[in-house]
């Protein structure tokens, strides 16, 4: 057993963003579309514990998706 196989980390994969007002939330039934702020050919972001990591592009295969990725993002320094 690795000393890694217990470390557990938070990776999300945002295709986009937007802001929608709570009522229209509300209001939205199954099937609903809520317009992102980015466009097909713009990169997927990858962050990991909250940390942008890497861009990448979705690639869809039948009922399969997965994430390519294009770039690793360079640590900055503060």
């Amino acid at each position: 057993m690795s000393i890694l196989d217990g470390i557990t980390v938070e990776a999300s994969i945002v295709l986009g963003s937007t802001e929608v007002p709570i009522r229209q939330i509300l209001q939205m039934s199954r099937g609903a579309m809520i317009a992102l702020d980015c466009g097909q050919e713009d990169p997927t972001l990858v962050y990991v514990n909250g940390q942008l990591v890497a861009k990448g592009k979705i690639l869809v295969d039948g009922d399969q998706m997965s994430l390519e990725v294009v770039e690793v993002v360079k640590k900055s320094v503060n």
